[in-house]
């Protein structure tokens, strides 16, 4: 595959072009790009020490693929995908693929009402499950007239499902690959469902290797010598690039932690693998500045870090790059067009943006009356890429909402500057028009953060005694800290416009969050 000269361009020149056949297997692709190093290791599971080599990956994984044949799986035919971050994640996900099945790869985190919903939605004819989460879902089996096939990551005999290692035990290695082309549907991801109903988002055999050449090797320069973690999980379409389709396109070794990532855990991986790429999340990077036990930066091997999921406030982006030299590159993907597509970059950092397209997209904003917005004009953000979902399953009225031909809806506010540096607003249904003049929340947020007792913040608007609409501020404080509200509308008045101050602040303990780890403004609105 050959990636084309690119363009620095956002929409007004052709985008450079990953050249893929026609007739084409995704996962076939990233195992063969590592069948000269069947001896290194591919995964590490950080709990357990498992070690699955890119030989051991490939065989396992045409093991699972003739595994489905014998079940009776026909091609396109839909497994649900409930596993925990190990090794034998990638093996079930690349094993669907190379049989031409179709694996839903669903948040572990979510209710049981989820997966229902998600298991009838899908028709899902299998189900891979990790033990631990098997309880969640026993109770929905009985009642499921499309699956025919329930398979359990765990012990032997530890339930009355067939064990994954069984079945791969069953099987032989034979290499034989679907016949499959670029624009079949691959996998699924499902939305996370934070507006209604979770979407089942449709991408294509070619989508995997398009980010990961794109966003993987042209924005973060990945290599085989790097060893990668992420605390976004797998099925995170953030992590499902970062820890398996990034690193199996060049040969870089990836950890992988089942738990949830806690400082603790974090910093005991970043100590102990010495990863050379950290992908992490706001909430997480504020959490790891505040830990007093956080290592030096000679303790750690970090080349580049990146950060998604939500606009990484200006000052822990600074702080993380003052105590450990490396910059944090925040960038904004979605599950539609499953990686980032606008990132800043190596060398080009600035903080408080979300920095320029990723080369290989096309950005434009979009004004509320339809015309495309100027320098420094807030709309919303519009992206044209060759990774965008084909579709929401079942759900047109949606996919017709956010798929507009050529481009795809984001529902982010965003403006561009002169430079073509990108600085988010808010969501499109976030936004607070204050006195008449649109206020962005995010951007009382992130005064907010620059004050020293400040953990984490969400700024929601809320009506005053005459119905009229002003910012309200949520505030978690570090530990030992504290501040009055005096003290905190003054910090923002000293920095915005004095219109911008939050009205109100409420001190709590935490923030409610979604299962991705997104602030869910919704209850706050709910709280008022």
């Amino acid at each position: 595959m050959q990636l084309m000269q690119q363009s620095k361009a956002d929409h007004k020149a052709s985008p450079p072009m990953v050249e893929i056949p026609r007739n084409y297997n995704a996962a076939h692709d990233l195992l063969a790009r590592n069948r000269n190093r069947p001896d290194k290791v591919a995964f590490i599971d950080a709990i357990s020490g498992e070690q699955l080599s890119f030989g051991e990956l490939d065989e396992q994984a045409h093991r699972f693929a003739n595994a489905l044949r014998a079940l009776g799986f026909a091609q396109e035919s839909r497994v649900l995908v409930a596993m925990l971050d190990t090794p034998q994640w990638p093996v079930v996900f690349l094993g669907c693929i190379l049989a031409g099945v179709v694996p839903v790869a669903v948040n572990t985190l979510l209710t049981r009402q989820d997966f229902d919903f998600m298991l009838r939605d899908a028709r899902a004819q299998g189900l891979v499950v990790s033990s631990a989460l098997l309880p969640v879902f026993e109770p929905l089996l009985a009642g499921l007239d499309n699956l025919r096939s329930v398979i359990v990551d765990g012990p032997p005999d530890a339930s009355p499902y067939p064990a994954l290692s069984q079945v791969l035990r069953g099987q032989a290695a034979t290499k034989t690959v679907a016949n499959t082309c670029a624009d079949d549907a691959c996998f699924w991801l499902y939305s996370s469902g934070s507006t209604g109903a979770p979407k089942g988002t449709v991408h294509l055999h070619s989508h995997l290797i398009q980010t990961a050449e794109l966003y993987g090797r042209g924005v973060l320069g990945i290599e085989e010598s790097d060893v990668v973690y992420s605390a976004a999980k797998l099925f995170f379409a953030y992590g499902l690039g970062n820890a398996l389709t990034f690193p199996l396109s060049v040969g870089a070794t990836t950890v992988l932690l089942p738990a949830r990532p806690t400082p603790d855990q974090v910093f005991a991986i970043l100590k102990k693998h010495q990863p050379s790429i950290f992908y992490g999340v706001p909430t997480l990077y504020a959490a790891l500045l505040a830990d007093p036990a956080k290592p030096a930066k000679s303790e750690l091997n970090l080349r580049v870090c990146t950060s998604a999921g939500e606009a990484l406030p200006a000052e822990i982006g600074r702080k993380w790059a003052q105590h450990y030299g490396c910059d944090i590159l925040d960038g904004i993907g979605s599950t539609e067009m499953l990686h980032i597509f606008l990132s800043n970059r190596p060398g080009q950092v600035r903080y408080g943006t979300t920095g320029q397209a990723v080369p290989g997209y096309q950005l434009r904003i979009i004004a509320d009356d339809g015309h495309e917005c100027g320098v420094g004009e807030i709309g919303e953000l519009q992206i044209s890429g060759p990774s965008a979902a084909i579709m929401y399953w079942n759900n047109r009225a949606k996919t017709k909402a956010t798929f507009a031909g050529e481009w795809t809806r984001s529902g982010d506010k965003y403006t561009r500057d002169a430079d073509g540096f990108y600085t988010y607003g808010g969501r499109s249904d976030d936004m607070l028009k204050v006195g008449g003049i649109y206020v962005s929340p995010f951007e009382v947020e992130a005064c907010l953060m620059t004050h020293a007792c400040v953990l984490e913040v969400a700024v929601i608007g809320v009506l005053d005694a005459d119905q009229l609409l002003k910012p309200k501020a949520f505030v978690v404080f570090k530990s030992g800290h504290s501040a009055t509200t005096e003290e905190l509308q003054s910090h923002v008045k000293q920095q915005l416009a004095p219109y911008k101050y939050p009205r109100w602040i409420e001190f709590v303990a935490e923030l409610p969050k979604t299962a991705t780890g997104k602030i869910q403004r919704f209850k706050l609105r709910q709280l008022g």
